[in-house]
């Protein structure tokens, strides 16, 4: 069933199709979690590695490693063009390795370049500090990342979900009901002018 906006409208993703960056290492549930909800709207949800993790990437939970999900593509081999937004779940592997990875940051810009729905949980933003997108942006993360992205310009808060011209972003797990319900919303508005590098 479609998730519903805080207004009661729900959102028909049908067409979309939204890119999950990932490698192992990513918080189990906030992949998972949001790739649900990406698909009961409707939405077509890819899971996008890196070459260290061309077949599947690992899951983490409670501190230990958890489920293999199956990759749909690896950056540098696919394009950002053919995606209308992306999600970033965290874990604090996952967006280590992915920040350290120039075509996974550069995939990542993509979407900003083209002022595309992004969507950004836990450990995720250290993605966008590393593409230089959160500069004079209002966010949210896990509290760990609050000196990061304020010295890359970002305005932290810690709230349950924030949302800034497209861009939405969550601070951990419990946090995955506000951030899937916005994160539905922004993909289905589409392309936000404030949305840009």
């Amino acid at each position: 069933m479609p998730e519903h906006g805080d207004d009661g409208s729900t959102f028909d993703l049908s067409g979309r199709t939204v890119a999950i960056l990932a490698t192992d290492g990513f918080e189990q549930a906030e992949l998972l979690e949001p790739r649900k909800a990406l698909r009961e709207a409707g939405a077509t949800a890819h899971v996008i590695s890196i070459p260290e993790t061309a077949d599947t990437v690992r899951g983490w939970r409670d501190g230990h490693w958890a489920r293999r999900i199956e990759v749909d593509g690896l950056v540098g081999e696919v394009d950002a063009s053919d995606y209308d937004a992306l999600v970033l779940p965290g874990g604090v592997m996952n967006p280590d390795r992915l920040r350290r990875n120039e075509d996974a940051v550069e995939f990542v810009r993509a979407f900003f370049r083209d002022s595309k729905p992004v969507a950004a949980i836990c450990h995720g933003p250290w993605l966008l500090v590393e593409a230089d997108a959160v500069r004079e942006r209002r966010v949210t993360s896990w509290p760990s990342l609050r000196t990061d992205l304020e010295n890359a310009g970002a305005d932290w808060v810690d709230e349950e979900v924030v949302v800034d011209s497209g861009l939405v972003t969550s601070r951990r797990p419990e946090d995955l009901p506000a951030f899937n319900r916005k994160m539905l919303e922004e993909i289905h508005e589409g392309a936000h002018a404030g949305q840009t590098l």
